[in-house]
């Protein structure tokens, strides 16, 4: 606010609007007696020094009537705008509240009424409803709605689908909650900001509806009527007619322009490897030590199924990583095991077990609780990952209270102890600040401390470190693996960088094209990969013996498009090795001695001057 104020614009309309305000406050108190006194001596008066504006047809001074029915006027606009903007609201928000089926119709519907100008449906429903001043009061609240209905709807759905939202509905977060602690709260601004302006316009209806007879009845009067009244003699006395005109522009030109200033003045600041390899496991963990187990998941989409049988096992305190260029599917598979895979989507599976549950089936809230004290989800951005419009402290809080059924105190004091744990300095203070005050690598720390206020078997972490600089980077693998040590959590590490994955994870996971085309330990990486699509990846990682007259090794071509996926091998128009069979079959994923391939031509060398070298 001190900004906006700092503004000339600002200034001129918060003083206008708060002008507005306080006679509307005031006048009805101070001049009703005198602004309806009857003196028939004054019937139909122009301009004198007595009455400014002149008097109406019963001798009543039209200028304090003018400043009168400033208290109705603002009174019944803010009414009808609260009655739009909680219609709108709901209409806004009945997706997410009841799910997409729901969601459709109420859009249809707010589509179908978004098509009518405002002042028509005003018109209409002040017809149907009856004049007077409830039914012009809910027809303006009712015709403000749906415009109001359809930018709610916009701004929720692009808030949805963000990743702390995502993080609160692995928490357990109700729809409801959703809504309210995480949604609405980030949408706040511009819905202020077009509320301000909705009470002009609110304003400008009320005084249309009154001057067509349809608004505000004798005795009331509001600047409407008096506009009507003083229009009958507009030739014989001017002011009556202008000065509730006056009125009525003034007013909702303070309305707009604060809304303008508000529009200008709402503004967010945000602030903005190489790791002893833990050692490896020698092969694919069975499943009676298996914190996780997923056989033939696919996820599709309508059109799409871009993770088509995904299968692989994570054991206790293991590490796995799972690497691949854009869009070979692995954050999706790591979505689907969290079950964040939302509809027009679906995941199907084998078998999807976590800690030994069936994901596929069984009580939703069991799983959510399972899911949210469990399981901890690193997301790739911490801006979009963490509420804006939360504190830190509350939003790690409101794990151990959804889950934990602890009070508010005691969450409070677990969300403090777990940022002291991830080595957030002076955790107290900065529990009290929001997002925006952190660095890049202090949210990063913030969302894992956040996994960490249950007790989590398996850390799930999509691009943790993408976003970071070098030294930041180092700093949180670092604290992955401390975490790791300390609490024999499991680690399903997702990342474009394989060399970093090699040094942080036990066993590694190429996928390409939604499948997974190897798996193998990680200390073996470099010496024994078998795919070409592996070695690929190796050779375009430059390093300190790395020629910097020669152009950087890359791979030719381009990935996948998920929608068309060819027959045989997915990689074979990239790949330097692929024959008539790579191309007419697809390799399946074969198992030897705890390593998996799947290649027709796997440990074949790649020719110097090939492609893919």
């Amino acid at each position: 606010m001190k900004r906006i104020l700092r503004t000339p614009l600002g200034l001129s309309a918060a003083v206008l609007l708060l002008a507005v305000l306080v006679l509307a406050v005031i006048a009805p108190l101070v001049w009703t007696d005198q602004a309806n006194a009857v003196d028939t001596a004054q019937i139909s008066r122009g301009s004198t020094a007595e009455h400014w504006m002149g008097t109406d047809n019963l001798g009543r001074d039209v200028f304090l009537r003018v400043l009168v029915a400033t208290g109705l006027s603002v009174r019944l606009a803010l009414l009808a705008t609260a009655i739009g903007v909680l219609a709108g609201l709901v209409l806004g928000a009945v997706p997410v509240v009841l799910g997409r089926r729901a969601g459709r119709v109420v859009t249809a519907v707010v589509n179908i009424a978004v098509a009518f100008p405002a002042l028509l449906l005003a018109l209409f429903f002040a017809v149907v409803i009856g004049p007077g001043t409830t039914g012009s009061l809910l027809a303006i609240g009712f015709a403000t709605a749906p415009g109001f209905a359809r930018l709610v709807q916009t701004l929720v759905a692009k808030v949805a689908g963000l990743d702390y939202v995502a993080a609160a509905r692995v928490a357990g977060a109700g729809r409801i909650r959703l809504l309210v602690r995480h949604i609405l709260p980030n949408v706040a601004e511009p819905l202020v900001i077009n509320a301000t302006m909705a009470a002009g316009a609110a304003l400008l209806a009320f005084a249309g509806l009154s001057f067509l007879g349809l608004g505000v009845q004798p005795p009331e009067y509001d600047w409407g009527r008096l506009l009507g009244e003083g229009l009958q003699g507009i030739y014989l006395r001017p002011a009556a007619a202008i000065a509730p005109g006056v009125a009525v522009v003034v007013a909702g030109l303070a309305f707009h322009l604060f809304g303008e200033a508000l529009s200008k003045g709402f503004t967010r600041h945000t602030a903005p490897v190489k790791l002893r390899r833990t050692e490896a496991a020698s092969a694919v963990p069975t499943d009676d030590d298996a914190v996780l187990v997923v056989e033939d998941l696919r996820v599709a989409f309508p059109g799409v199924t871009p993770v088509r049988g995904v299968s692989f096992t994570v054991g206790q305190g293991e590490a796995v990583g799972i690497v691949g260029e854009s869009g070979s599917g692995k954050s999706l598979t790591a979505l689907a095991v969290a079950r964040l895979i939302e509809h027009p989507g679906q995941v199907d599976a084998q078998r999807l077990t976590f800690q030994g549950r069936d994901l596929r089936n069984g009580d939703d809230r069991v799983h959510r609780r399972l899911l949210g004290t469990s399981l901890a989800m690193v997301f790739q951005d911490p801006m979009t990952s963490l509420n804006p419009a939360m504190r830190i402290g509350r939003q790690l809080a409101e794990v151990a209270e959804q889950h934990q059924g602890a009070s508010r105190k005691q969450a409070w004091q677990r969300a403090v102890d777990r940022l002291r744990a991830v080595r957030i300095p002076d955790p107290e203070r900065r529990a009290r600040q929001y997002p925006h005050e952190f660095s890049g690598g202090m949210r990063q720390r913030a969302m894992i401390g956040m996994g960490l206020m249950g007790k989590p078997a398996l850390i799930i972490a999509d691009e943790p470190t993408t976003a970071l600089d070098v030294t930041v980077q180092r700093q949180v693998l670092r604290l992955l693996r401390t975490i790791r040590a300390a609490d024999g959590a499991a680690l399903l590490l997702i990342s474009h960088d394989i060399t970093v994955v090699s040094q942080v994870c036990d066993r590694v996971l190429v996928m390409y094209a939604g499948r997974v085309v190897e798996d193998l330990p990680a200390d073996e990486l470099h010496t024994a990969a078998r795919h070409p699509y592996t070695r690929a990846l190796l050779a375009a990682v430059p390093d300190m013996t790395t020629d910097r007259d020669l152009p950087l090794a890359v791979i030719p071509g381009r990935p996948v498009d998920a929608a068309q996926v060819p027959t045989g091998c997915a990689y074979a128009p990239r790949c330097p090795l692929a024959t008539e069979r790579c191309v007419t079959a697809h390799p399946p994923l074969e198992t030897d001695n705890g390593r998996r391939v799947a290649c027709w031509h796997a440990d074949v060398p790649v020719q110097v001057g090939d492609r893919g070298e």
